[in-house]
């Protein structure tokens, strides 16, 4: 469908034309079309008036665990290793496919309806998990994280692995590029003594030309156990054995090095930082400014909202954008324009999406926020409001790869009703019945 905005008012993270004003928004199939100040000649199915609103490209939410949506909360008040062990490994324990499909669903109306277009997630019920997402019209790299927990001679012999290139097989560039699958090894910690296995997954994804997600040094214990049992920190231990050959996802990284953020750099490594869950689970806060200035790709995440406990990237964004102040000093660290672009172009550059800015030949991955909203009146500065004003429930229109999938607080590809009866039949008493 042909679609154009007028009167648009945008933060288009477009560093030839950054800050639209009364202009023109073309969209023609699942990519944009025309920017410019002058209204596009043609017809069109649809004009959208944009008046009193701002749109912004959509957001990237770049580490997620969706099916984790079922245990919001779980466990508050632990650290991360208690919480996984007493409350989270237990309840994934009963988890089947249809339960996955359930949270899976839950996850993406939160993400949606608060204005996120892509999504890196990393877990297993994989093909469950693909379903949901095929539906929904957003954007996914989808991994199956593996773990290895005993040494092993073959380790694609391991079931973890024949899921991971089922997936592969079954869903890489569905869509036109809608879902891409990346490999996954879970972390160093799960698969400590496997060194095969990262180089096999490292080829792997060469071979197939895939990314890779991994969870990087989130706490002290594991950085400092891994130099422990190799001698290296884990960046370190994954480049020695190739893991960073392809596209690297590194999430977490809050215990990284100086010497680690090189090998980042050398590498073409991107770092998600995940404040909210790394804050709530007591992990630490990751050096995110010495990345930037190490000229490292820093994207954002939300982990899971079993840890987080909200998929509201805006509240991300803020807090990446204060917290780094507060530990500098510095006013000036983490600009309002740099918060913006760890939630869009950084994080569409870490997936390997031609997304993230409203420019012509881009995905029309865009969003609308309600300006004539109490909380973002006045304005004075469009970033300014974006990145410490604005909630994810601003978010007026959200349109996937130029489908329209939520407008005006109804979902245009998911039914609440059925999602809502799913949760409250089935999932929930399956993982917390006795």
């Amino acid at each position: 469908m042909n679609i154009l905005f007028t009167h648009v008012t945008a933060v288009t993270m477009d560093t030839n034309c950054p800050l639209l004003k009364n202009a023109f928004v073309a969209v023609a199939g699942n990519q944009i079309s025309y920017v410019g100040d002058t209204r596009p000649e043609g017809d069109f199915a649809r004009v959208i008036d944009a008046t009193g609103k701002v749109m912004m490209p959509g957001l990237v939410n770049a580490h997620t665990h969706l099916p984790m949506t079922l245990l919001r909360g779980l466990g508050g008040g632990c650290d991360l290793q208690t919480w996984l062990n007493d409350y989270i490994f237990p309840a994934e324990a009963k988890l089947d496919g249809r339960a996955v499909q359930a949270g899976t669903s839950l996850a993406l109306a939160e993400l949606i309806s608060t204005g996120v277009t892509t999504v890196a997630d990393m877990y297993y019920f994989c093909d469950d998990i693909a379903q949901v997402v095929a539906q929904s019209g957003i954007s996914a790299n989808l991994s199956r994280s593996i773990v290895c927990f005993a040494p092993t001679e073959e380790p694609t012999t391991l079931e973890s692995w024949s899921e991971m290139v089922a997936l592969a097989d079954k869903w890489h560039g569905h869509n036109d590029g809608q879902i891409t699958v990346d490999a996954s090894i879970h972390a160093e910690y799960t698969s400590s003594s496997c060194a095969n296995l990262w180089r096999e997954t490292a080829k792997f994804a060469t071979d197939r030309n895939l990314g890779l997600q991994v969870h990087v040094s989130e706490t002290q214990s594991e950085h400092d156990e891994c130099i422990e049992r190799h001698g290296l920190t884990p960046t370190q231990i994954f480049e020695q054995n190739g893991l960073w050959a392809p596209r690297g996802v590194a999430a977490h990284c809050v215990w990284t090095t100086a010497d680690d953020m090189k090998v980042m750099a050398k590498n073409g490594v991107s770092v998600v930082h995940n404040p909210v869950s790394n804050l709530k689970l007591a992990s630490g806060i990751a050096p995110i400014a010495q990345m930037l200035e190490a000229g490292i790709n820093v994207a954002l995440g939300t982990d899971s909202v079993a840890s987080n406990n909200s998929h509201d990237m805006f509240e991300e964004i803020k807090l990446a954008a204060t917290l780094h102040k507060g530990i500098s000093g510095d006013p000036k660290e983490i600009s309002t324009h740099q918060a913006l672009a760890l939630a869009t172009v950084n994080g569409a550059k870490a997936l390997g999406r031609n997304s993230g800015v409203i420019a012509e030949g881009k995905i029309a991955d865009l969003i609308l926020l309600d300006f004539t909203r109490p909380g973002l009146m006045p304005c004075h500065d469009v970033e300014e409001n974006l990145v410490f004003s604005a909630h994810g429930s601003d978010v007026v229109m959200t349109m996937c790869r130029g489908a329209v999938v939520y407008e005006n607080g109804a979902f245009l590809t998911l039914d609440m009703d059925h999602i809502r009866k799913e949760l409250e039949d089935y999932a929930l008493p399956l993982l917390f019945s006795k």
